[in-house]
Parts: structure tokens; sequence; C-alpha cells
């Protein structure tokens, strides 16, 4: 199994918007893209909650049964069509992907 982890950092002000409303778009379009291609075993989007400590301001926690079902996820049409939105609100991005 392969899991795939992503944080991202939000800039303060993007596409005419405001943080907190780019990370609700942000989690909106991810959301979309569960249960895309067969081996997702899960896919869980969540944003930084107030009052709570965070660096980052969304993350994406997913389960893959192989590499092959995550490479499948990274060229699904669907999750390609969201990569622009978050390139252009992202002030940073970190990801690890582990197999276990």
């Amino acid at each position: 199994m392969i899991k795939h982890i992503v944080m991202w950092k939000l800039k303060d002000h993007a596409e005419g918007a405001d943080r907190a409303a780019n990370a609700a778009e942000l989690k909106r379009r991810l959301d979309g893209c569960a249960g895309i291609v067969p081996g997702m075993l899960k896919f869980e989007v969540a944003l930084a909650q107030p009052g709570l400590e965070a660096t980052y301001d969304a993350v994406l926690y997913s389960e893959f049964e192989s590499k092959e079902a995550l490479e499948a996820y990274a060229a699904h049409p669907t999750h390609k069509a969201v990569i622009p939105f978050i390139a252009s609100v992202r002030e940073g991005r970190q990801c690890m992907d582990f197999e276990v």
C-alpha cells in the first residue's frame, strides 16, 4: 500500500479571494477526486481549524493499493483539472509518498 500525503500553505489573496475562501474551494475541488480510480483506498481532505496548531492550511491524506493506482490518480483528468487552481493559490507545498 502507498500512502500519499500533501500539505498546502495558501497565499493571503489569490484568484480574487482570500485564504479562507480559497481553502474552501481547494477542498471542494479535491473532494471531487475521491474514488476516481480503482485502487484508491482512502481519500480525505482537511482544512486547518481555528484554535488548533497548524503550519499549513490544507492537507490531503490518501491511500492507494499500489504505486500504479497512485500513478493512475495523478494522471486522471479530474485530478489534472484541479492542479491549475491549486498552483495559483498556493504559497507552498509539501508531499510525501511512502509504502507500508
